[in-house]
């Protein structure tokens, strides 16, 4: 089952061309990306998170996305700051945390949480489809649309054969531990759930071909650019304007 929970929603956002969205996350994210400056990377947080605020979408949810982006930015936070050469900051028992070290964690904290709610808020608020669309009519290449779209729907395909097995081998008493014959049970599983994807591809392939599909995806939604659109280009025109202004100053 497909889940877009940030997709459905009658926003600002959500109304605006996906083609505009699509190309200012992309143009946007790469800026921030580069930022080293901290003047820059809170302005750019700031911008994302009145952005997120500007399309409605429900909080719980971002703050389950960003509870993912910031698990590996605290490991990130663990790693850096001890092991970056510079001027001592703090000591923890033997271990020195370098300054250097400190502001490097830091920007990647802002860097990271900035593009991920820019994201949720630009991008993900539009259903997959609708992007995949998007992108050829941004002529991306069909191979790579195609492959971006087949690939989303049948990752959730693929969950719920795995979860189907997964449910199989619990009702045979299979519990899991740390010994060979879970080892070689989840071996199994694995296994089983490449042969499967395998087979379901095969049979999703002929079953396009039996319906005449020859290589494009249709779509019955037309983009059109009204004023909405144009002002948000020139916003996040402007924004990003900004935030270099504040890099280089």
């Amino acid at each position: 089952m497909l889940r877009e929970p940030f997709a459905t929603g009658d926003s600002f956002l959500h109304r605006l061309d996906p083609r505009i969205r699509l190309v200012a996350a992309l143009i946007y994210s790469c800026t921030v990306a580069v930022c080293r400056s901290f003047p820059a990377l809170w302005a750019a947080w700031g911008i994302s998170i009145a952005m997120v605020v500007l399309s409605r979408i429900g909080i719980v949810e971002v703050f389950k996305r960003l509870l993912v982006v910031n698990g590996l930015v605290a490991f990130i936070w663990a790693v850096i700051p001890f092991t970056f050469p510079g001027e001592a900051l703090f000591r923890i028992g033997p271990l020195s945390a370098a300054r250097e070290g400190v502001e490097l964690a830091a920007q990647i904290t802002l860097k990271s949480n900035a593009i991920v709610l820019a994201f949720m808020a630009m991008v993900a608020t539009m259903p997959f489809a609708t992007a995949g669309h998007a992108l050829h009519r941004l002529r991306v290449p069909d191979k790579i649309v195609h492959l971006l779209l087949m690939t989303y729907r049948y990752i959730f395909v693929l969950e719920q054969e795995y979860l189907r097995l997964a449910r199989a081998a619990a009702i045979r008493g299979f519990r899991p531990g740390t010994n060979l014959h879970t080892y070689r049970t989840y071996a199994y599983l694995v296994g089983m759930l490449l042969v499967k994807a395998m087979d379901r591809a095969d049979r999703v392939r002929w079953a396009m071909l039996c319906r005449g599909f020859k290589r494009t995806f249709h779509s019955l939604q037309e983009f059109r650019t009204g004023a909405g659109s144009v002002v948000f280009s020139l916003l996040m025109a402007a924004a990003v304007a900004g935030i270099v202004a504040l890099e280089l100053h």
